[in-house]
């Protein structure tokens, strides 16, 4: 229906829908001005005088809607409020570092939270979708890396993965940092092994890293990307989430994929069942030691390595079978353990190929 106010100048149009329950309650008045229905709907002003102050209320509550109609007219806009268990679930992206509001159930998130991770950086993106793409969750992507995800991107549509082509702030929220390489992967966990299931399956030729009490996530991820160059697939640690970390990742450009974190009840417990297994357990220090150039890997070796500053504990030391150093000028007092590590994997594997 079309109300009209005419001018000298121009004509005005304004349309009304009337609501799904005023129609059935007036479906016998005037479809344009309300008037003409029920006897209840023609009451006297002084009815609704009566209850101004109850009137006055629900007008403030309904500031949404014009003013200029009256309270019991059947055009109007309802608006629906959401409700109260929907409310109280409603998680802003912003809080989980995403781009869009979610409504889940708290505990819910609470498990997702400890199931999934950040993936981040093109290379290990681009690893971990050639390795298990069925673990991607959501995706993230700045629009000049897509030409090299194409196939990612595909493989995201055709399985009805959330993907989503942001700008750099976008993503930056939704890694949880700026380095984030253009890419980011909300992933499932990988969970770590059991020694004594690594131990069902190791081949006859296998190198552990076994890490006391290291935890910066960039030492991490060098390590695990000096284990993929030099075929270590392991490494075993007391918490499988630190090789999960999105710097860890990152800093693997891709290596993260070839390495599995391996967890026992205890570090000391886990060096036992390497050794009971046939395994060597070498052990370094700054001071004392074999030299690594005079020394012999057999096929089965355990590098045992620990923080930079304190090193090794007591008790982990004397669990080893070959105590090395590694040889240098000694302008230093010694090497971050990362690249200790690459060393010793260096060897390991030349020792192996020859």
């Amino acid at each position: 229906m079309n109300d009209e106010n005419k001018s000298k100048s121009s004509k005005v149009k304004v349309m009304y829908v009337r609501g799904e329950e005023a129609s059935s309650s007036r479906s016998s008045g005037n479809p344009r001005t309300g008037k003409g229905g029920r006897s209840a709907d023609r009451k006297a002003p002084t009815d609704r005088r009566s209850s101004s102050s109850p009137r006055r209320d629900e007008a403030s509550s309904r500031r949404n809607d014009s003013s200029s109609h009256r309270n019991d007219s059947p055009w109007r806009t309802v608006s629906k409020r959401p409700t109260e268990q929907t409310a109280s679930t409603q998680v802003s992206g912003e809080e989980e570092g995403l781009t869009a509001k979610s409504y889940i159930d708290p505990e819910q998130l609470r498990r997702q939270r400890q199931e999934e991770t950040r993936v981040y950086g093109e290379n290990a993106c681009q690893a971990l979708f050639q390795s298990r793409p069925e673990a991607i969750v959501r995706a993230w992507f700045v629009q000049s890396v897509t030409p090299r995800f194409r196939e990612t991107l595909r493989w995201l549509a055709a399985n009805r993965k959330a993907y989503h082509v942001v700008d750099d702030s976008e993503l930056a929220k939704a890694a949880g940092t700026e380095h984030h390489g253009g890419v980011c992967f909300i992933i499932k966990k990988q969970v770590g092994l059991d020694v004594a299931a690594w131990l069902s399956q190791a081949a006859e030729q296998d190198c552990v890293v076994a890490l006391e009490n290291v935890g910066n996530p960039h030492n991490l991820g060098a390590i695990m990307r000096s284990c993929a160059h030099f075929g270590a697939k392991a490494i075993l640690v007391n918490d499988a989430n630190l090789l999960e970390s999105g710097a860890a990742v990152r800093t693997a450009e891709g290596g993260a994929e070839h390495v599995r974190a391996v967890t026992a009840p205890s570090f000391l417990q886990g060096l036992d069942a390497f050794r009971r297994a046939g395994y060597s357990i070498v052990t370094t220090s700054s001071h004392e030691g074999q030299p690594l150039a005079s020394t012999t890997f057999p096929a089965k070796t355990v590098f045992v390595l620990g923080q930079e500053g304190e090193g090794l504990h007591e008790d982990t030391l004397r669990q080893g079978d070959i105590s090395l150093s590694i040889g240098g000028t000694g302008n230093i007092e010694s090497l971050n353990v990362s690249v200790a590590a690459g060393i010793l994997l260096g060897e390991w594997w030349r020792q192996q190929k020859a």
